[in-house]
């Protein structure tokens, strides 16, 4: 059990919570969500004693061992891979480090076998024998083959490395897991390894992560931080999205008899409580979502921005016709012979090789000339470009929000920009920021306005999630659900994929290709699981 009393985190100009009092208990997967800045890695550091709270405190069992995440990619170099992962039990890698010491000595005395007795002792109680079996059998659940276990982590690829660290993390059966956004950057096949490993952990898990999907198939509760408070709530990410929106409702509709609100409850609860009946949390979940009553349900004090894209005119029949495009980056080929038909009102989703993918769609946007093979736009397509990389959009010193989004607009009236602007959550003297130093996430948001502000048939995106917050993430895949036209894009955020794409490019590593009918589901219950 891990607990956290009257917890507060007071800056002088900022609060971010304050009168904190939760109980976390083994068995369950906590989803920590909030707005950005609201406090969510904050709050993660303070469980695990990297920060000091300004009032409160953390307890945990006299026993209990807390892992967490290594957010440094490069922390290990130096070490290698096996090893990496066992340092993830500091007192057992510690253990047989001293040990190994001590068997080492030339002078080896009566106290050395002393001591190295102890320590031989207190190693088995921790499993050191089974380390390095335990260590490999995560690795390889992860994706990383025997073959490189004993490499330098220094060696490695970066994706491969951030498999190690969440490895490291869940090595040794520790009572409470903490996870920083552990799917960034791993596979589809790692995390749904992850998320059976989570499924069958006994321990405590509290996860931050924009992955709805992710929180969706493993959290059994939502740590809601909001209005300077931490509220803890049952269910996964959908419950706690579609609950706050009822709050919403029933504030806005408040003169509504009581009993009518409360089957709409019961209703609302029904869909939900068993709507993962993989996971062994299902049922203790239904339990206790049948006993939420009217006052556990909070609405939110989120903003969501709107996005919404309008058809410049309806396509014809030719969209775009793709004859044996061949990429290559030096010597290794990226895409090879690639014949792809796109027909109308399809919206496919890319996947596999992201190198690839982001120079195919440099291709097919005129920003890339290096390739063989033909490709042809239909006569009556118009198209706009979300690429990966926005930097090229924002050397631009000394101009606002509103002349930026002006250069891309007709319409050149200031209440019109600020209407797009708006939208994307830039209201007041917002508007009026330099656009060369905006965040991240502001520039994703100004790219959007960007495409908003004229109208296209076609869109195309290079992971448009990236940078943002979940309230910007469920704006921006409602816009593409109802987008009339046809979409190209790739994204890691699986739930953006099944729900937007209505066929599936994968690219693999040598270049070649699969195309198939349909969704992301059935793409993966076919070729995936």
């Amino acid at each position: 059990m891990l607990t956290v009393n009257n917890l507060s985190v007071i800056f002088p100009d900022k609060k971010l919570f304050e009168d904190v009092n939760l109980i976390f208990s083994d068995g369950n997967v906590y989803g920590v969500i909030g707005a950005n800045g609201a406090g969510k890695s904050t709050f993660l550091k303070i469980l695990n004693g990297e920060k000091e709270a300004t009032t409160g405190s953390v307890t945990m069992g006299k026993d209990d061992r807390l892992s967490k995440l290594n957010q440094d990619h490069f922390a290990f170099e130096d070490k290698k891979v096996l090893e990496t992962v066992i340092m993830g039990n500091k007192e057992l890698y510690d253990i047989s480090i001293e040990k190994d010491a001590i068997y080492s000595k030339s002078d080896f005395t009566e106290e050395d076998g002393i001591r190295a007795a102890e320590l031989e002792a207190r190693f088995g109680e921790l499993n050191g024998y089974e380390a390095e079996g335990e260590a490999s059998t995560i690795l390889q659940g992860l994706g990383i083959d025997t073959s490189k276990h004993d490499l330098f982590m220094r060696d490695l690829l970066e994706s491969d490395k951030v498999k190690v660290l969440l490895a490291q993390a869940l090595f040794g059966k520790p009572e409470i897991l903490l996870l920083d956004e552990p799917t960034n950057g791993i596979d589809f096949k790692a995390i749904r390894w992850l998320e059976e490993f989570l499924f069958n952990f006994e321990g405590i898990v509290i996860v931050v992560s924009h992955d709805r999907y992710f929180l969706n198939e493993v959290c059994t509760h939502m740590v809601d931080i909001d209005f300077g408070k931490i509220k803890m709530t049952i269910g996964n990410y959908d419950f706690w999205y579609e609950s706050s929106k009822l709050a919403q409702k029933m504030i806005k509709d408040a003169n509504k008899k009581k009993e009518d609100k409360i089957k709409e409850l019961e209703e609302f609860i029904r869909r939900f409580s068993a709507n993962k009946s993989k996971s062994k949390q299902a049922t203790s979940r239904k339990k206790l979502l049948d006993k939420i009553s009217l006052d556990d349900i909070a609405p939110s004090s989120r903003r969501y921005p709107f996005v919404g894209f309008e058809l410049s005119r309806e396509p014809g029949n030719d969209i775009l016709n793709i004859e044996k495009l061949t990429l290559k980056r030096g010597d290794k080929t990226l895409l090879k012979d690639f014949d792809l038909t796109v027909l109308k009102n399809e919206k496919i989703g890319f996947i596999g090789n992201e190198i690839a993918i982001s120079e195919f769609f440099e291709t097919i946007t005129g920003n890339n000339k290096d390739f063989i093979g033909n490709f042809k736009w239909g006569q009556t397509i118009s198209y706009d470009y979300f690429p990966k990389d926005n930097t090229r959009f924002f050397d631009t010193k000394g101009k606002n929000l509103i002349d930026w989004l002006r250069d891309y607009s007709k319409e050149q009236s200031e209440i019109f920009i600020r209407g797009f602007l708006g939208k994307m959550l830039f209201s007041g003297d917002e508007a009026l920021k330099d656009s060369s130093v905006l965040s991240g996430g502001e520039k994703v948001r100004m790219m959007f306005s960007k495409m908003m502000i004229e109208p296209r048939n076609m869109l195309i995106f290079d992971q448009p999630t990236n940078h943002l917050d979940l309230e910007s993430i469920e704006a921006v895949n409602n816009g593409l659900i109802a987008f009339k036209g046809n979409i190209l894009f790739t994204s890691l955020d699986h739930q953006f994929v099944s729900s937007v794409a209505n066929k599936i490019v994968e690219i693999f590593d040598d270049g070649t290709y699969r195309v198939e009918e349909g969704g992301y589901e059935d793409y993966i219950n076919k070729y995936l699981v």
